[in-house]
């Protein structure tokens, strides 16, 4: 690889001293690099996105923060078929594999195209009813349906394949993906899984029973849900979130089906250690 677009995170690299570090490394070794830092755009419904245009004639691209920032590149290379790496210049990083430390070594790695790369399975939420009918989102990690403001419980109707297969109360819903398994999937109590996987996890938050558990469905599969009525046939507000970013509201009546994405994220990987191995570490 000689053609590398970096990725930056001004909030993670302030003087922005780490990415100068790395962009420096690459050109002294005849690689040709451009910078870019994550732009915040809002729009009219209140979503928070961070946009970054990435050119289509590099050959990787290299993310400088935390999971976060790269929950946010996977969504500005999407459809460009470019693979992203990581640099944890965060807390544990699951999805960053360079650790600072290793930086130059990493480098050196890409330089010498010695690496693999790892096609990972994205999600698509397409709401059913609503003002966003019909509209794909994707995600990488997860899409969430919870609460928006009152502290309640909600009512879900939850279909695979169109087929009734169980109902909630809870304080919401996690479809996973298997790299997000270890996200807030992991915290909600659901299971980690090899993010190699090619699988569905269902994650109930909260749920008001004793036996709720997370349910593992194929690839192939699309699940629904329905957001039920309230208490008194009252009218349930909640929102979508597609990995913490894009956010669409739902009220009762409201469906959304979620199926895998066509679409995958292409993750850069430079070392042969397991995943399990690396998961010993990050949970120590």
């Amino acid at each position: 690889m000689k053609r590398f677009f970096i990725i930056a995170n001004k909030s993670k690299d302030p003087d922005m001293k780490e990415t100068a570090r790395i962009r420096e490394y690459l050109e002294l070794h005849g690689a040709t690099c451009e910078v870019a830092e994550m732009e915040r755009a809002d729009d009219s419904n209140g979503n928070r996105e961070y946009i970054c245009r990435v050119p289509e004639d590099f050959e990787c691209c290299i993310v400088l923060g935390g999971d976060g920032t790269m929950l946010q590149a996977a969504r500005n290379v999407l459809g460009r078929n470019i693979p992203i790496i990581g640099v944890n210049l965060g807390t544990l990083g699951y999805m960053t594999e360079v650790e600072l430390s290793e930086a130059e070594n990493a480098m050196d790695k890409l330089l010498a195209d010695d690496y693999e790369i790892e096609d990972r399975m994205m999600l698509q939420g397409i709401l059913c009813q609503g003002e966003e009918q019909g509209v794909v989102n994707y995600a990488l990690n997860d899409i969430v349906i919870a609460r928006c403001s009152s502290l309640q419980v909600f009512s879900f109707n939850v279909y695979v394949n169109d087929m009734p297969l169980t109902s909630y109360q809870a304080d919401g819903i996690i479809l996973s993906s298997p790299t997000g398994s270890t996200a807030y999937n992991m915290s909600a109590g659901g299971p980690i899984v090899d993010p190699k996987a090619q699988i569905l996890l269902l994650t109930p938050i909260c749920a008001h029973t004793a036996n709720a558990r997370t349910i593992l469905l194929s690839e192939k599969d699309k699940v629904t849900i329905e957001i039920g009525k309230g208490r008194g046939d009252s009218v349930q507000r909640l929102e979508a979130s597609f990995d913490g970013g894009k956010r669409v509201i739902m009220e009762s009546g409201d469906r959304i089906d979620i199926s895998r994405a066509e679409q995958t994220t292409r993750i850069l990987k430079l070392s042969s250690e397991s995943f399990l191995n690396i998961l010993r570490k990050k949970l120590v």
